[in-house]
């Protein structure tokens, strides 16, 4: 029935003015820390910065096989097996055995508690192949292993993006993942994306080798220019330290020269080898290489035990906390590559909101001024409960701070059509009860009851759209999907609970008039 409980009443309207309220938010500034929420405005409404980003994935697959040809290598050595020719040639690794240990490399490889790497086990799930001419052996990645190992460096490669954005306080970023080689970062409100773009095309591959003159060094050796791009030195490949050993690196002015460096600090495994490298090193230059250019090479000139030290290299203190903040973050797995670039300037932005506002206000007018001369006073009781379906509807995307964008300025325009529409339905229903029903509370119930099916059924098949929109699209399109979905909830809320209370109350003043409606 029409008849609405004191307490039902209370909770309606109790629940209406809290949504207000928490609209009300984005336009007045309150005290209380609940009310301080706010909508966040997406990149093409406040300005900013879209990358996608690309990962070069070869040099970690070149990586991944350089381990396992070691493992290969060692592990039959230590069992006497001669391994001949091996080698790494387009991202096959190959080598040769004689007639009488080729069963044993190939009970090995299949044998999943074999020791010799912890890569065969995988054979199981098809991740490496295995292939076999006489007494060559080829070794590869198959496709699930690759798109695992793809998989794998762009989950990684996310975390250390993330990592260097938020240090660097960009207000909610925004990124995602891209088929299983891309990722998309959009940076709303950026003013620097020359800084963001040369902070995320670094690797940040650290490394600490010695500087060496003998060509015949155990460990290989190779040339490897200056960041000036001109003086070049040869260091041993030996890796002393890494980037995983470090624990913290900040900029700081070193008092005694005057100059910017990055000071760092150490783990423990770190301190201990750094330690030992220094104290048998002395006189040496240690070379400090970063995504394979050298930064600096100071000479050793004490042993440095405290798991401490600095790295100097002529830097600016824009350049020195901004390779702290790289060697904060962690490395890389693998190269990023720039493949698309947008930017997004905020008078271009305002000029959408704007545009939108405009729309929004236009629509929203017209529908006002055909509701009322339309169906008079129930059209104002229905354009009142369309400015509360607005509140509630921009509530909600408060209270979770979502990501307002410009489709999602048009999902809320489209949500007031949706308002409308339901109303529309019910009062021409009701219409057609009031000429078969003489009682007037009775027909309002019944036309409010039989048009319920139509709406909630056209409704349901707009948000099924709405949630595959959410889980099939990307960027824009989930942010209309999201206002549009929360836009159904509120226009069934405010037509069913707000527009029905008001109408019920009207309705039971005013039985006994002739023609209501």
């Amino acid at each position: 029935m029409l008849y609405f409980s004191k307490l039902r009443i209370f909770f309606i309207t109790i629940f209406s003015i809290i949504f207000i309220l928490i609209a009300s938010s984005n336009l007045f500034k309150f005290d209380d820390s609940f009310f301080k929420k706010k909508i966040n405005l997406g990149l093409d409404l406040q300005g900013g910065s879209y990358l996608l980003l690309e990962i070069d994935n070869d040099p970690v697959i070149e990586q991944k096989l350089q381990n396992l040809t070691t493992t290969i290598r060692n592990y039959f050595k230590d069992k006497d097996i001669k391994i001949t020719n091996i080698k790494i040639v387009n991202q096959n690794i190959f080598f040769n055995v004689s007639d009488q240990n080729k069963q044993i490399i190939l009970d090995t490889f299949n044998d999943e508690n074999s020791e010799i790497n912890p890569y065969y086990p995988r054979f199981k799930s098809h991740q490496l192949l295995l292939e076999v001419i006489e007494n060559n052996f080829k070794v590869n990645f198959s496709k699930q292993g690759l798109i695992a190992l793809k998989t794998s460096s762009q989950d990684q490669a996310i975390e250390i993006v993330r990592r260097r954005i938020d240090e660097i306080g960009t207000n909610e970023p925004n990124i995602l993942k891209r088929g299983n080689n891309r990722i998309l970062v959009e940076l709303p409100g950026l003013d620097d994306p020359m800084r963001i773009k040369s902070l995320l095309g670094k690797t940040a591959n650290l490394t600490f080798r010695f500087v060496t003159k003998n060509e015949n060094d155990t460990f290989g050796v190779e040339k490897l220019k200056y960041e000036n791009g001109i003086n070049e030195s040869t260091v041993s490949k030996r890796i002393i330290i890494s980037g995983d050993n470090l624990l913290d690196a900040q900029p700081r002015m070193d008092s005694q020269t005057n100059e910017t460096v990055v000071s760092f600090s150490l783990d423990r495994v770190g301190a201990k080898r750094f330690g030992k490298a220094t104290s048998t090193g002395i006189g040496k230059q240690l070379a400090i290489v970063l995504d394979g250019k050298i930064i600096s090479a100071p000479v050793i000139r004490d042993t440095i035990a405290s798991g401490s030290g600095q790295i100097s290299g002529g830097f600016t203190f824009q350049s020195a906390t901004d390779l702290a903040l790289l060697l904060r973050s962690g490395a890389l797995p693998a190269p990023l590559n720039i493949i698309e670039e947008r930017t997004v300037g905020p008078d271009l932005g305002q000029d959408s909101i704007d545009a939108g506002m405009i729309a929004l206000a236009i629509g929203f007018l017209l529908v006002i001024f055909f509701m009322f001369i339309k169906y008079k006073i129930f059209g104002l009781i229905t354009n009142i409960t369309l400015i509360v379906n607005l509140f509630l509807l921009l509530g909600i995307l408060t209270l979770f701070e979502a990501t307002l964008t410009l489709p999602g300025i048009a999902g809320i325009i489209l949500t007031v059509g949706m308002a409308v529409d339901a109303n529309v339905l019910i009062f021409e229903r009701i219409k057609e009860e009031l000429k078969n029903e003489n009682n007037t509370i009775i027909a309002f119930d019944s036309g409010y009851t039989k048009s319920r099916t139509a709406i909630i059924d056209a409704n349901i098949t707009t948000l099924l759209a709405a949630i595959i929109l959410f889980f099939m699209g990307s960027g824009p399109v989930k942010g209309f999907s999201v206002t549009l979905a929360v836009g159904i909830f509120t226009t069934l809320f405010s037509v069913y609970f707000i527009a029905r209370l008001i109408t019920g109350i009207y309705v039971t003043k005013n039985k006994d008039k002739d023609k209501l409606i």
